[in-house]
Formats: C-alpha cells, sequence, structure tokens
C-alpha cells in the first residue's frame, strides 16, 4: 500500500506543479486531487516538498472553502508566478491578431507546432511562449481552451523526444528517481500517439527496472500527428 500511496502522491504534485500546462487548468487537476487523495496518500505528501501546501488545497476542496475550479491565492505552486503573470502580459493588436490567426489554423502535428513557434508573437517570450501566452489569452476564454489544446500536443511531444533520448543512455541514479517520479506525466501524455506511445510507454517501464540502454533501432518513431 506504502508504494501505491507514494507514486499517487508524487502523481499528484506533479499536478499540482504543472498545472499552467494541463489541459483544463484547475478545474481538470481539482477533481484528480479530490478523488485520489485518501488518507495514506496524504501521509506520502506531507513527507515532499510543497506537499503540505497541496494537502491543504485538498482539504479546502473537500470542505467548500474552495470552488472545485480555483485554488487559494496563497496556496498557489511556484509563489503565484504563473498566475500573477496573467496581470503583466499584454499584446498588440497586431500581435493579437497574428496570435488568433496561428491558433485557428493550428493542427495536433509536428508541423502544426512548428507553425505555431514560428509565429513572431510567439517568439517573443522564447522558451516561456506556452506559459506567456496562455496568460496573454485570459481575457479570451474562446481562444484559452484552443490553446490549451496546443500546449498539451507541444508537451506530449516533448516528453516523447525525452523518453527516446533517454533509452539510449544509461540512467544515473538521479536521473532513475526523476524518471520514477516523471512517469504519470509519461503514462498521462504517451498514449495519444496510440500503439506507437503505447509501445514506447511499454519501453520505459522496463527501463526502469534493467537502467541500460535501448538500442535506438528498438525505439519506435516519433509519430507525425496525434
Amino acid at each position: 500500500m506504502k508504494t501505491k500511496a507514494s507514486t499517487v502522491a508524487q502523481k499528484l504534485l506533479n499536478l499540482y506543479r504543472q498545472e499552467h500546462v494541463i489541459f483544463g487548468g484547475w478545474a481538470a487537476v481539482n477533481q484528480v486531487f479530490v478523488a485520489e487523495a485518501d488518507n495514506d496518500v496524504m501521509r506520502e505528501l506531507r513527507a515532499l516538498p510543497t506537499g503540505k501546501m497541496l494537502i491543504q488545497h485538498i482539504e479546502n476542496l473537500r470542505s467548500g472553502k474552495t470552488p472545485m475550479d480555483s485554488i487559494e491565492r496563497e496556496l498557489l505552486p511556484y509563489g503565484g508566478t504563473m498566475d500573477q503573470s496573467v496581470a503583466t502580459i499584454s499584446l498588440t493588436p497586431t500581435e493579437m491578431s497574428e496570435l488568433e490567426s496561428g491558433i485557428n489554423a493550428f493542427t495536433p502535428d509536428d508541423a502544426g507546432l512548428e507553425r505555431i513557434q514560428n509565429l513572431s508573437v510567439v517568439k517573443r517570450f522564447g522558451n516561456e511562449w506556452t506559459v506567456a501566452i496562455r496568460a496573454a489569452l485570459a481575457t479570451r476564454p474562446d481562444l484559452l481552451q484552443k490553446w490549451a489544446v496546443i500546449t498539451k500536443t507541444y508537451r506530449a511531444y516533448y516528453l516523447w523526444h525525452v523518453a527516446t533520448d533517454m533509452l539510449n543512455q544509461p540512467l544515473s541514479e538521479r536521473a532513475h528517481a526523476q524518471l520514477q517520479a516523471d512517469m504519470p506525466e509519461y503514462e498521462t501524455y504517451l498514449p495519444l500517439f496510440g500503439d506507437a506511445g503505447e509501445e514506447l510507454l511499454h519501453k520505459l517501464r522496463a527501463f526502469i527496472s534493467v537502467r541500460e540502454p535501448i538500442s535506438s533501432d528498438n525505439a519506435p518513431d516519433a509519430p507525425t500527428s496525434i
């Protein structure tokens, strides 16, 4: 029971920290918190960094103090920096027009992601583009919902490439522990690629056990679309 509880606790903590890139935001992850955080999981959370903040958030949700689509500001991960950016990022009319056209033309594949990342308005924010654009679209729920699909697609491809690179090299103790902690995210995103994603996920699980590099010839090729 302890192993299972610790795995679930780490999964919930990952969701808590990554809410800003998860489709549906707090409304989606809060449902998972309430459903999966039993007493054993809550005990495991107390031993994890920022786990006590997540525990308080879950208790607030269950008591009704916090609505199921929200979180108390003082309990925001990263000190609320992701949330604060919503009030500080604005786009010019030209940038908004370019962004809206790009979002509406998006296709969930490599080519679609490349077109989005090549937009001038997206390049402006460098490596923080997914979070920055989400913040800039705070007053445009119609586009924000479409942007969530884009960030989900981006995250899926990112994890695909990280996973395939990882299979080709030995794991250090630290990398092994990190992979175990990140497995819930791989298990969320890789199945989006269908059979190829399931195959890669199977190889990752085996890799955790043996810690030996797997020939790149045996790793599935990256799908062209989700």
